[in-house]
């Protein structure tokens, strides 16, 4: 076993944090966001907005990345796969380019992509249907396309996470636990931290250190319900009893807040304990 290993979510519990203090004691795994300021040992999204900003940032060139259904496509098939056989007026492209409806990096002497988002023709019929209305009032999504290399760090989850049965297959977990499955596979440590990780929120309004940013939501929006985080970590947990799990928080598990009060369906796990900044301070320092 490897000892130590971080897992970083995005939950506002973590705001004070230098991650960078973290970096001697082990292995660090982060998800969605973080990359845009701090370089973890891994990076995971689940989300293709997210994951198609992490690639076309150049982030992915350098750096460990583990994205879903990161499957790459010869570049000859760009046009069929994005117009499908559809026939498009000159008004319908200058529609297109006009308001940003495929987000893609540049392809240069690149071969192969990957691309997410929805049908194109769908999203110019909203568009056209919403003409007199404001951009920001219509509801569609945008095509994503990452022209790939093949020299990249990226894996994807769907070739390598192993369901309970030792198949691979990818889970569907949320970023967070799938990138708590791959730190615990890669690094087999003996001790796994959880930071950031909150599940809940202080109030009923949306935790998350990025809200408010490009691919999240706006900060008065509702929280996100927690249940699936609980069960994916919990199925996670379940699985490695011989791991201990550190949920970190700046109370504990004194149940003075939402995030330090221990979920219903944790509890009498015996691997999974609540502490806080100063024990997990005194922890790496021993």
């Amino acid at each position: 076993m490897a000892g130590r290993v971080f897992c970083i979510g995005n939950g506002e519990s973590r705001k004070h944090l230098d991650l960078e203090t973290l970096r001697p004691y082990g292995k660090i795994y982060g998800c969605n966001a973080l990359y845009r300021d701090f370089t973890p040992d891994v990076i995971t999204a689940v989300d293709m907005g997210i994951m198609h900003e992490v690639y076309n940032s150049g982030y992915a060139q350098n750096n460990q990345c583990v994205f879903r259904d990161w499957n790459t496509m010869p570049g000859e098939m760009y046009e069929q796969l994005l117009y499908a056989g559809q026939n498009y007026s000159d008004q319908d492209y200058d529609l297109i380019k006009k308001e940003n409806v495929i987000n893609s990096n540049e392809r240069g002497d690149r071969k192969e992509f990957v691309m997410h988002g929805s049908n194109l023709a769908g999203v110019v019929e909203i568009l056209k249907k919403n003409k007199d209305r404001e951009k920001k009032e219509v509801n569609h999504t945008s095509i994503n396309v990452s022209w790939v290399t093949s020299d990249d760090k990226v894996r994807a989850v769907n070739d390598h996470m192993i369901n309970n049965e030792g198949n691979i297959k990818d889970r569907g977990w949320a970023a967070g636990p799938t990138s708590g499955w791959f730190a615990v596979n890669d690094c087999k440590p003996e001790e796994v931290f959880l930071l950031g990780h909150d599940l809940e929120s202080y109030n009923d309004q949306l935790n998350n250190l990025y809200k408010d940013t490009k691919h999240y939501g706006l900060k008065e929006a509702h929280k996100t319900p927690s249940v699936n985080w609980i069960n994916q970590w919990l199925e996670l947990i379940k699985e490695h009893l011989n791991i201990t799990f550190y949920k970190v928080n700046p109370h504990g598990g004194d149940g003075s807040d939402p995030i330090s009060t221990i979920p219903e369906a944790w509890a009498g796990m015996s691997n999974i304990k609540y502490i806080d900044y100063t024990t997990l301070d005194n922890m790496l320092k021993r």
